[in-house]
């Protein structure tokens, strides 16, 4: 059964349809790339599916339960982790403390019983701690574990922004251009990060990506937007040779 499945999903914002009944699967511990020219939908897609934006038509489900139905700050917990074409750190606080806000939504405590710091809310704090620490490690992020993350390398943000939604423990990874903004040496190392994490985290991962070459070295599955309408799906190569894909990105003359 598929992990996740998006079935006719339309999204208008007044007379602008940017998504037009938008379909494909999503199987366990597959990279599925995202990918179509700018204004395609591809973000569009994500907002949904982090519910940060309402669908007009069309179903999605995670694990076979309906998602589109569930309020936002839900979602992590649900079990689906996500990152942000722009950068959403905070810049005064610690890399250490921003990887462990993304191990909240598994947490329980609340105002009152962190107020009473009650023992069992420290050993909870502690877990987090301890498995923030790990993922630092995990992405050689540990040397700059109590540095704010102002100041640092972008390349070294974009590192701590993955740490912080694989901190949520999540099923299903989103990762919205994981490649902005990187050199090409950067981009050959996130892509043997991308399948490191499916490796050894058994994790799905759905990409948004412009960086052609990583969306083909990675994914699994590749599926093409172009308008808000779905107009390929299949293996990268496969993508690759599809004339309605050449047209969209080369033009018509191509």
């Amino acid at each position: 059964m598929p992990i996740l499945s998006v079935r006719d999903v339309t999204v208008r914002f007044g007379g602008i349809v940017a998504l037009d009944r938008v379909s494909f699967d999503t199987e366990p511990r597959q990279i599925v790339g995202l990918i179509g020219p700018n204004g395609a939908g591809k973000t569009t897609l994500f907002n949904c599916l982090s519910r940060l934006y309402t669908a007009s038509a069309g179903t999605v489900s995670f694990e076979g339960a309906p998602l589109l139905t569930q309020p936002a700050h839900r979602i992590a917990g649900l079990g689906i982790g996500r990152t942000f074409q722009n950068l959403a750190l905070f810049p005064t606080q610690s890399v250490l403390q921003n990887v462990m806000v993304g191990a909240h939504c598994r947490t329980s405590s609340d105002f009152l019983s962190n107020a009473l710091k009650l023992g069992w809310v420290a050993r909870e704090e502690a877990g987090c701690r301890a498995s923030a620490e790990e993922l630092l490690e995990f992405l050689d992020l540990g040397p700059v574990a109590h540095h704010p993350a102002a100041g640092l390398p972008f390349a070294t943000l974009k590192r701590v922004e993955l740490a912080r939604a694989l901190a949520s423990r999540p099923k299903l990874l989103l990762l919205d251009e994981p490649a902005g903004g990187l050199n090409h040496e950067e981009v050959g190392t996130l892509g043997a990060l991308i399948r490191r994490i499916r490796a050894e985290r058994g994790l799905t991962i759905v990409l948004v990506e412009h960086h052609m070459s990583l969306v083909m070295q990675v994914s699994d599955k590749v599926v093409v937007l172009d308008f808000g309408r779905k107009i390929a799906e299949g293996t990268p190569a496969e993508v690759q040779r599809n004339p309605e894909v050449i047209r969209a990105y080369l033009g018509e003359a191509a």
